[in-house]
């Protein structure tokens, strides 16, 4: 018997009668004899209300209270989800991650998945109910709840499936396929039949917002075929038809990859650029730098050093917007006195755009294209940053929506693939 994991996100989950409409869909796989696991997301804009009312309590409050308040948002999802599954007549049983138990560090509000107990829900499923697990959370060692951050029922089904051994995890969203860019700023993007688990991996960690990175790196790693499809059709479309719908990440590469020069545009409006100015250009300098802003938690992303003068460089990286002003404290009062910089600054209104394709690797000249379509529309590149399949660059936020529709046309990804 297939064993299939469903995640459903927040929007699926967003009212009664969408959590019904899910409940007939996992109903219609449950009948065909499929072994169901079932991972939603909190209600459409609650974990955002249930912060919010914490935030109004104390703006400084304990991450570790944070993730016991966050937690309870998927509770809710799970038991009614439950709920309709068993008024669909569908024998169904809910648990927390903590019940499972899906073990994590204790990073709170962005912990890590470092084991998952399948026993619990193999017994369940051994006896014909669909289990449903809340997503975004686990527990520590010493019994404590921790979310995953935000996305992170992605990966917690991700990680069910990989850890269960599952056909496939089918990832249901608001959206019907992964698109060559966002519609919303490019009316001329394409669905994608396939994408492979590189290509995807980089677009989410560029700023695509279908998939949560960790989620990509859980599927590469244990090689889990993974959906990525819409709630919203009808829930009783045949599943043949369902299951090959929306986008399959793919481990292999398309035999036509030397036609697929780039696959897709990504970009973050969530950038914010850090400098500190004027530091010694010396061994070691740039963990002095670094060093504390890891210590601090604070994810970076890209980074460059141009030399300066007079024995002087500048450095400059990026970070998520909402953590630029702990950045700058931890620079100002940790790093800017410890190594003597110039200045410290931060800029918030920068945008990250991005071309992927694995198709980069055999042909030349992507670059070149990128930054003449750039040059054209009068756009200024404060930074650049490149791998094997994929080249970012730091822009002016307010040029962000003009460079990826220039881009798209640029890279004929308007035009249905050959």
């Amino acid at each position: 018997m297939s064993l299939v994991v469903h995640k459903y996100g927040g929007t699926s989950m967003g009212s009664v009668e969408r959590i019904k409409n899910v409940a007939k869909r996992v109903a219609k796989w449950h009948r065909a004899g499929y072994q169901m696991v079932v991972v939603p997301s909190a209600m459409s804009g609650e974990t955002n209300r249930l912060l919010a009312l914490a935030k109004e309590v104390d703006g400084n409050a304990s991450l570790r209270e944070l993730d016991m308040i966050a937690s309870t948002g998927e509770q809710v999802s799970v038991g009614l989800l439950v709920i309709a599954l068993q008024a669909e007549g569908v024998d169904a049983i809910s648990f927390c991650g903590w019940q499972v138990p899906i073990r994590t560090d204790d990073s709170y509000t962005k912990a890590r998945i470092t084991s998952i107990d399948d026993k619990r829900v193999r017994d369940e499923l051994a006896k014909g109910k669909v289990v449903v697990i809340t997503g975004f959370q686990g527990v520590t060692d010493d019994g404590h709840i921790t979310t995953l951050g935000r996305g992170g029922s992605d990966t917690q089904a991700v990680a069910v499936a990989a850890a269960m051994k599952a056909d496939e995890c089918l990832i249901y969203t608001d959206v019907d396929a992964v698109y060559t860019t966002d519609p919303r700023v490019e009316p001329d993007a394409r669905p994608l039949k396939t994408v492979t688990f590189e290509e995807m991996l980089e677009m989410a960690s560029l700023g695509s917002k279908i998939l949560q990175i960790r989620s990509v790196e859980f599927a590469g790693k244990y090689k889990v075929p993974t959906r990525v499809l819409t709630s919203f059709s009808d829930p009783m479309i045949p599943i043949a038809e369902e299951a090959s719908s929306g986008t399959l990440i793919s481990f292999e590469e398309d035999e036509n990859v030397e036609q697929a020069v780039i696959s897709g545009i990504a970009f973050n409006r969530d950038e914010a650029k850090v400098s500190v100015l004027g530091v010694p250009d010396k061994p070691g300098i740039a963990y002095a730098i670094l060093g504390p802003v890891a210590k601090a938690n604070i994810d970076v992303d890209m980074i460059i050093q141009n030399a300066g003068v007079g024995g002087t460089t500048d450095f400059s990286f990026t970070v998520h917007r909402n953590e630029l002003q702990k950045t700058l404290d931890v620079l100002k009062n940790d790093v800017q006195p410890a190594i003597h910089a110039k200045e410290v600054t931060g800029d918030p209104k920068v945008a990250k755009v991005s071309v992927v394709g694995i198709g980069m690797r055999s042909h030349v000249g992507i670059a070149a294209l990128m930054f003449e379509t750039l040059s054209k529309e009068g756009i200024n590149i404060q930074m650049i940053s490149t791998s094997e399949i994929k080249i970012s660059v730091v822009i002016d936020d307010k040029y962000m929506e003009l460079a990826v529709r220039a881009l798209h046309r640029a890279f004929e990804l308007d035009k249905a693939a050959a």
